[in-house]
């Protein structure tokens, strides 16, 4: 279930959010009724950036033994026509 609060209980009623989130339930935020923020537990927020971290570090590895540099342009087309088939 998705657990959906003001912004203004991350103040009054942390601990309630503190709970869920702990739980390992996100809890999505919203701001005059419009989406504001999304708190995540530690635990939650690796499993989505870790991957994206060990990649970049791959990556870096690989620059680090080769010459061969790509512009931003080089490399957002690849990645278009990746994407696009």
């Amino acid at each position: 279930m998705i657990l959906i609060k003001p912004v203004s209980d991350l103040r009054n009623k942390f601990p309630e959010i503190e709970s869920a989130v702990n739980q390992g339930q996100p809890v999505y935020l919203t701001k005059n009724g419009h989406g504001a923020m999304v708190v995540l537990s530690l635990e939650k927020y690796s499993e989505l950036t870790d991957d994206v971290e060990n990649k970049l570090d791959e990556a870096d590895r690989a620059a680090a033994l080769s010459d061969v540099r790509y512009t931003h342009e080089e490399v957002f087309s690849r990645l278009r026509e990746g994407l696009n088939g």
